[in-house]
């Protein structure tokens, strides 16, 4: 399929609540292979399918190697300490702030043939698991940091040569 153009923050699709999909349906296939082909580009842990425009419940990763997707993901279980951690997003290029974050994530979904996924892990996996979902759920990390760091990472934003265009 292809590569996708990432969509950056302030497009309208990053801040709503993405839909379900419906299993069975034939463009699923090609949603799958376009957020697969947009995660193998250098440097992308993941991908969630509103940053490509598309509001449905769907994201991949590209961790350690281990490249997948999962549809109508939704975190079951987080645990461990809720630490900072330098975190970046290809929707606000550019930019990496300390994000709260638990140490442990678990998230349970599907494939393309309603066969159950489960995906979990700790350190950048974690962080993954728990960014892509909140893509889904219409938040962007930058929305996540502590008040203070929010602030000026707002500032910094919107200085931001890609901000202004």
């Amino acid at each position: 399929m292809s590569v996708r153009p990432i969509r950056l923050f302030g497009d309208p699709v990053l801040r709503s609540t993405s839909d379900p999909v419906t299993i069975g349906d034939p463009r699923l296939a090609s949603l799958v292979e376009d957020l697969l082909d947009t995660v193998r580009e250098p440097g992308r842990a993941g991908v969630a399918a509103a940053q490509i425009g598309v509001s449905l419940r769907a994201f991949s990763y590209n961790v350690d190697g281990q490249v997948g997707y999962v549809l109508n993901p939704v975190v079951v279980e987080v645990s461990g300490e809720k630490t900072l951690v330098d975190e970046g997003c290809l929707s606000v290029p550019g930019f990496w702030f300390p994000t709260p974050r638990y140490e442990y994530a678990r998230v349970e979904g599907v494939d393309l043939d309603g066969r159950k996924v489960v995906l979990e892990g700790t350190g950048l996996m974690a962080q993954a698991l728990q960014h892509e979902t909140d893509h889904l759920d219409g938040t962007l990390y930058v929305l996540t940091l502590e008040p203070e760091t929010k602030r000026e990472a707002m500032r910094e934003i919107r200085a931001a040569d890609w901000w202004r265009a």
